[in-house]
C-alpha cells in the first residue's frame, strides 16, 4: 500500500485571509439570485400552522417570521367547500387578518359552515413576500372543544335561580336539578340564552337542591359534559311564617302608632302656639247681659232697701 504525503509550503497569513474573504464574498453573491424571484426578495414562509378551537371560537396560529429590526405583516386566506367546488378554488382574505402583525388570527367569523376549510398564511415586508404556507389538514368546526358552562346558583324565597355563562348565540343549555336526597327524581329544563337569571320551578321549603348544566350547539350537533353540581338549601317554612307574622305585626303597629303620633304632635303644637285662656269663676258671668238689664225696677229697689241701714231708710222716706 502506498502512502502519499502532501506538504504545503510556508504561506503568509495575510494571503490566507485574503483567500478566505474572497470565498465568502463569492458565496454571498452566488446566493443572492437564489433569493430573488422576478427581482423581488423572498421572505421565509410562516411555519407550524395550527387551529385552536374552543366553544366555537377558532384561532389560527403560526410561528412568526423574524427579521431583526423589522415588523412583519401577515395575510390570511381561507377556502371553504363552496369556494373549492363552485368558485374555481378561489381564496378569500380573512375578515380580520389581512393584514395583521400578530402571528395569530381569529377566524371565527370566517368559518360559517360545518364543512372542511383550507387555510393559508404568508408574510410580507415592503416589497418582499414569502410563499404561502398552508394548514396541513383542513379544519372543520365540528372538531371544536366544548367545555361545561359556568354556573351560578342562588335562592329567591322558595325558588331556585340560576345564571349560566354567556357563550354566544349558537349555544343552548340543558339544566338538570334535583333534591339532594337518595333516589330523588332529576328534573330537566332547556335554557335558550346565557348571561341572564333564570327562575326554576318552585321547590320545597327547607330542602337542599343541586343543579348542573351542559352546553348544546345545534349547528354541529354536539354537547359538552355536565358541569360540577352546585347545591343550595332553601329557607324553612317555619322561618317564613315567623317572618310573615313579624311583618304583619309591624304593619299593624305602623297603622296604629303613626296616626296617634300625628294627632299627639298636632295637639302639642296647638297648645304651644294657641293656648286656651281659662277665666276664673269669680269673673265669669253666668247670666246674659240682657237678663241683667231687663231686671224689674221693684226688684232693684227692694234690693237697694235691703242694703240700707234703718237711719238711712228713715231719711229716705222723710
Amino acid at each position: 500500500m502506498f502512502q502519499v504525503k502532501l506538504s504545503l509550503p510556508n504561506t503568509d497569513p495575510a494571503m490566507v485571509l485574503d483567500v478566505l474573504t474572497s470565498c465568502i464574498m463569492w458565496f454571498f453573491y452566488a446566493l443572492i439570485p437564489c433569493l430573488l424571484i422576478d427581482g423581488v426578495a423572498v421572505l421565509p414562509a410562516p411555519q407550524n400552522l395550527s387551529v385552536q378551537s374552543t366553544n366555537m371560537k377558532h384561532l389560527l396560529t403560526w410561528s412568526p417570521v423574524v427579521v431583526p429590526g423589522e415588523i412583519i405583516d401577515y395575510f390570511v386566506e381561507y377556502q371553504g367547500e363552496y369556494e373549492s367546488l363552485y368558485m374555481s378554488h378561489i381564496w378569500i382574505p380573512s375578515s380580520w387578518c389581512s393584514p395583521t402583525e400578530n402571528p395569530e388570527c381569529d377566524i371565527t367569523d370566517d368559518i360559517t359552515a360545518t364543512v372542511l376549510y383550507n387555510l393559508r398564511v404568508r408574510a410580507t415586508l415592503g416589497s418582499q413576500t414569502s410563499a404561502w404556507s398552508t394548514l396541513k389538514h383542513p379544519f372543520n368546526r365540528n372538531s371544536t372543544i366544548l367545555t361545561p358552562p359556568g354556573l351560578e346558583v342562588s335562592k329567591d324565597g322558595f325558588h331556585l335561580v340560576i345564571k349560566l355563562e354567556d357563550l354566544g348565540p349558537q349555544f343552548e343549555f340543558l339544566v338538570a336539578y334535583w333534591r339532594r336526597e337518595p333516589g330523588a327524581k332529576e328534573h330537566i329544563k332547556m335554557v335558550r340564552n346565557g348571561g341572564v337569571p333564570v327562575l326554576l320551578e318552585t321547590a320545597e321549603p327547607g330542602a337542599a337542591y343541586c343543579v348542573k348544566a351542559q352546553t348544546f350547539v345545534k349547528a354541529i350537533g354536539r354537547h359538552s359534559a355536565f358541569s360540577q353540581a352546585e347545591c343550595v338549601k332553601l329557607q324553612g317554612e317555619a322561618l317564613s311564617l315567623a317572618l310573615a307574622l313579624f311583618a304583619f305585626v309591624g304593619f299593624v303597629l305602623i297603622l296604629v302608632v303613626v296616626p296617634f303620633s300625628i294627632w299627639k304632635m298636632g295637639r302639642l303644637l296647638q297648645y304651644s302656639c294657641c293656648p286656651v285662656v281659662v277665666i276664673p269663676d269669680t269673673l265669669e258671668i253666668t247670666n246674659s247681659p240682657q237678663k241683667l238689664i231687663s231686671c224689674r225696677r221693684e226688684e232693684v229697689e227692694a234690693c237697694a232697701t235691703a242694703m240700707l241701714s234703718p237711719e238711712e231708710l228713715f231719711r229716705a222716706w222723710s
